[in-house]
């Protein structure tokens, strides 16, 4: 028996480079479980997304890319290739990049299943088309990577799921000497595309403001880079918030969103770790689409006001109003967030989705 047939039921995941993304790789997980009930999975991540991927069911392990986004580091990527042959019978590719695809080529990976991208014939043999119109979602386009080709998609494709343990998010409250006697509300103002896709900072305060005196407590998050919209939410909210953008790791951060009663976040990775929890979620979308990427949880619900120049998918407002934004009001948020926290508080509501 040669070391590939006594790994034949091995599959190797190449992750994406975003958290969103590598949220919503988990539903392909899912689809190569069912499809293949004997595959173990291991998924080629950069490093900092080993936070994500180890809170993910029907992992079996993370291989770290040794190599910095945006570099193509050829040598370093052999180097990790040749330590994996004979480790898998497949692989399935989800960036599009030509780089992406080298590992599971220098691995010699049987079977190696990826959209063509940029132009990647070579490196892949089981290569995709990609029709846009009908795969419209990120998650459905990555779905139907781990089915067979031409293979019709699932009605509903499986939502992401992460599982934290207790101890875990116990950890990281004692690590901020957090309060969690009451319930609690988390906000995340940020969002790494541009200020096309953040709500502004003054309407999650008022958020703040409101949810605070009905007795929440409200935890803002975010990366080091959104420190600054976070801490004016804080200011502007009162003093039952904490500012935590910055100061967690991805790690506590997940750890402690898992312990939110309710959570408003824009278009961001971290609404998707949100309803990958399955938190009460309230997202704010501006010039993306929610059709494209939305939180793909029953406990999630979407506010939009759809206007005739969204989604424009800028950066910036390139008509220089950002009303898509501005324009979309707290009282709007607190009202869905009024449904969402009821919802949840009965036996219905807290039914397994």
């Amino acid at each position: 028996m040669s070391r590939i047939d006594h790994f034949s039921h091995a599959a190797l995941l190449v992750g994406p480079s975003w958290v969103g993304d590598m949220v919503m790789a988990h539903s392909l997980v899912q689809v190569l479980r069912t499809q293949h009930l004997t595959h173990a999975i291991d998924v080629l991540a950069p490093a900092w997304s080993a936070a994500l991927v180890e809170r993910m069911p029907g992992v079996r392990e993370v291989v770290a890319v040794p190599v910095g986004h945006g570099r193509l580091g050829l040598s370093v990527r052999l180097a990790l290739g040749r330590s994996l042959r004979g480790g898998y019978d497949r692989a399935v590719v989800l960036p599009n990049s030509w780089k992406s695809a080298l590992v599971p080529f220098f691995a010699r990976i049987p079977r190696r299943t990826g959209y063509i991208g940029e132009c990647r014939y070579g490196l892949l043999n089981d290569w995709r088309g990609l029709n846009k119109t009908e795969l419209p979602m990120i998650v459905q386009r990555f779905v139907a990577l781990g089915l067979p080709k031409g293979a019709p998609l699932p009605s509903v494709c499986p939502a992401p799921e992460l599982q934290v343990a207790p101890r875990n998010s116990q950890a990281a409250v004692a690590a901020f000497a957090l309060w969690t006697n009451k319930p609690i509300l988390i906000l995340c103002p940020g969002a790494e595309y541009g200020p096309a896709k953040r709500w502004p900072a003054s309407h999650f305060a008022e958020v703040a403001k409101t949810m605070c005196k009905q007795g929440w407590v409200v935890w803002v998050m975010g990366s080091d880079r959104d420190n600054d919209v976070a801490e004016e939410v804080c200011s502007l909210g009162g003093s039952g918030c904490v500012n935590l953008a910055g100061r967690t790791t991805l790690a506590q951060a997940v750890d402690l969103m898992a312990l939110a009663d309710a959570v408003v976040s824009n278009d961001s990775g971290l609404m998707h770790v949100a309803a990958a929890l399955g938190r009460p979620l309230v997202a704010v979308y501006g010039s993306s689409d929610p059709g494209f990427t939305p939180p793909l949880s029953k406990t999630a619900r979407i506010v939009a006001l759809e206007l005739a120049c969204s989604p424009c998918f800028k950066r910036e407002c390139p008509l220089g109003h950002y009303d898509c934004l501005r324009a979309l009001s707290p009282e709007r948020v607190l009202e869905m967030l009024s449904v969402l926290t009821i919802t949840a508080s009965t036996p219905e509501g807290n039914a397994s989705p």
